[in-house]
């Protein structure tokens, strides 16, 4: 079983380390002094089990736990602290244990072995599928086949329910969002339908009782899937500035992004997603570009500017770090072809000129080139 320690305080990770190498079955594959460390480190790798202090700097242990759960993860959570008083909201988000320091050592062998034993007796894997929702809609098997999807309707369903992270949608309000204009009745049966052939085309997948139904909500329990759109926006969160430790970890995520959120298939219900994931994009494509450039690599910079100006070509300081770009690899033509470009583009969908920030810039860049 793989385990994680985050703690604040150097002594108990040795603590930690050393009770839990007494435990046969545990591998420690990570040990953090804070949260966004340890976030960034689950992106790219799977873990069973985490020990976490409830007082940590930044963010506390809830508070993680939290951001965890609403991303969809179960990896069991187990508390240890010196708080007794934090129990009750541990149980709020599903803690697996909670202890009090000083922990002993009888204690946490009943708790990891407990986990092990679930472990074992799960010893089937559970089928788990791929969900690609940046730039298309899709369902990947663990062989990496395209799942076919049933119909149009128990796509949109499912991309719906996911967008929701596991939480209760009521009927009404999925009849209103995906079959809006259609008659009660008829919604309901439709919406009855749809949910079946989702339920089935999960069940042919060994995910049988993913999607939740109590009669009047639905839940998708996204602890059987790898999202895409998850760990790209956990991973924008978590990653505030680009730095020499991270920048590949960086470009691995800008990956992710292949296109708009669910692609060609823009659902009236996404539309403020789709802007927003957009945003979320540029904004993170930039911090790696500022990086980038001030490393001097500028052919990568360039390239992700490209890809963002395909999604943006109105963008400001998309258009700055693009032309700064070029100054430095002294192509005072691409450069003057850059600001030409946008400001054809500015006028015919706005019919305005570049900003005076903008216009100085290139200005400026053109005679440190002429000179």
């Amino acid at each position: 079983m793989r385990v994680v320690i985050i703690d604040d305080e150097n002594a108990m990770h040795l603590i930690m380390k050393r009770m839990l190498s007494k435990i046969d079955g545990i591998e420690i594959v990570g040990s953090f002094h804070e949260t966004a460390a340890a976030s960034a480190f689950m992106l790219d790798h799977d873990i069973d089990m985490i020990f976490i202090d409830v007082h940590m700097p930044k963010e506390s242990g809830l508070e993680f736990a939290q951001r965890l759960r609403e991303s969809g993860r179960q990896t069991k959570l187990v508390f240890v602290t010196s708080h007794k008083e934090y129990a009750l909201s541990a149980f709020d988000v599903y803690a697996y244990d909670y202890m009090v320091k000083p922990v002993v050592q009888d204690r946490l062998r009943q708790t990891v072995q407990r986990a092990l034993s679930e472990c074992i007796g799960d010893s089937a894997p559970a089928a788990k599928l791929w969900f690609n929702c940046l730039g298309r809609i899709e369902i990947r098997n663990t062989e990496n086949n395209i799942v076919k999807w049933r119909t149009s309707k128990s796509t949109e369903l499912f991309a719906y329910l996911s967008m929701h992270k596991g939480r209760l949608v009521s009927r009404a309000r999925l009849i209103e969002d995906m079959f809006g204009g259609m008659p009660r009745k008829n919604a309901e049966t439709y919406l009855n339908t749809t949910a079946y052939q989702l339920r089935k085309l999960l069940e042919d997948h060994g995910l049988k009782g993913s999607l939740h139904s109590d009669g009047n909500h639905y839940a998708l329990n996204l602890n059987e899937f790898h999202i895409d759109l998850l760990r790209f926006e956990e991973g924008c969160k978590q990653m505030v500035r680009v730095h020499h430790q991270n920048i590949e970890q960086a470009l691995e995520l800008e990956q992710l992004y292949v296109g708009d959120l669910f692609g060609d298939l823009a659902y009236p219900w996404a539309w403020s997603e789709i802007e927003r994931f957009s945003q979320m994009y540029m904004l993170f494509s930039q911090r790696i570009c500022g990086f980038l450039l001030n490393k001097g690599d500028t052919a990568e910079a360039i390239r992700l500017l490209k890809k963002q100006s395909a999604i943006n070509e109105l963008d400001e300081e998309m258009v700055q770090l693009l032309m700064r770009a070029l100054a430095i690899q002294k192509n005072k033509e691409a450069l003057i072809r850059a600001y030409e470009q946008f400001s054809v583009s500015l006028y015919v969908e706005m019919g305005i000129s570049p900003s005076f920030e903008v216009t100085v810039l290139f200005e400026q860049l053109l005679m440190e080139l002429d000179s």
